[in-house]
């Protein structure tokens, strides 16, 4: 390598000012990049950061979408066999009826529908609460009679006026009942 020509400080040449202006800016260069070298690393941080926090929230959202789903088709659902339990009331109570010899396959035919519809039932999870002879439990009955009964203990259901029905471990509908008092 050769080496550098001396420069003269009062030498004005074209030159000469060149290269003073280079190192003069190759120096600044140096002392600003480590700060610009910090500032782009922090806005790359700030910037990952962020990232980071839309990614979470958009995970979030996605998350309470699909429990929002689930939520309205198990309300459908729901619905939909609160609906359906109004038609089995009716064929129970006509199936209480007294039949009369013309009518035995009448009560055949409801009969047949009742089953399948009770089946039907059954395999989407919904299940009867049994009443008749346990304690009152005021969150899967419904009181509606209170009556004196020297027969049976206090808060003994004795009577159901409609039947109640569960979901897996929900309450689909309360049974109503008859109460016994001492």
């Amino acid at each position: 390598m050769a080496d550098k020509p001396a420069i003269d400080p009062a030498d004005t040449s074209p030159d000469a000012t060149s290269s003073d202006a280079a190192e003069n800016v190759d120096i600044a260069t140096d002392a600003a990049g480590g700060d610009a070298a910090d500032a782009v690393k922090r806005e790359r941080d700030d910037y990952h950061d962020r990232w980071l926090r839309k990614t979470a929230e958009f995970d979030n959202y996605r998350k309470r979408i699909e429990r929002e789903r689930r939520e309205q088709a198990d309300q459908a659902v729901t619905t939909l066999l609160e609906d359906l339990l109004l038609i089995v009331d009716d064929f129970d109570r006509a199936l209480t009826v007294e039949a009369s010899g013309d009518s035995d396959a009448y009560r055949k035919g409801v009969e047949l529908i009742h089953g399948k519809l009770h089946d039907l039932l059954r395999k989407r999870g919904v299940r009867p609460i049994d009443t008749l002879g346990t304690d009152f439990d005021p969150n899967v009955h419904q009181a509606v009679i209170h009556e004196v009964s020297p027969d049976h203990r206090e808060g003994e259901i004795i009577g159901e006026l409609r039947r109640g029905y569960m979901i897996g471990d929900r309450l689909l509908r309360p049974s109503m009942v008859k109460v016994a008092k001492a």
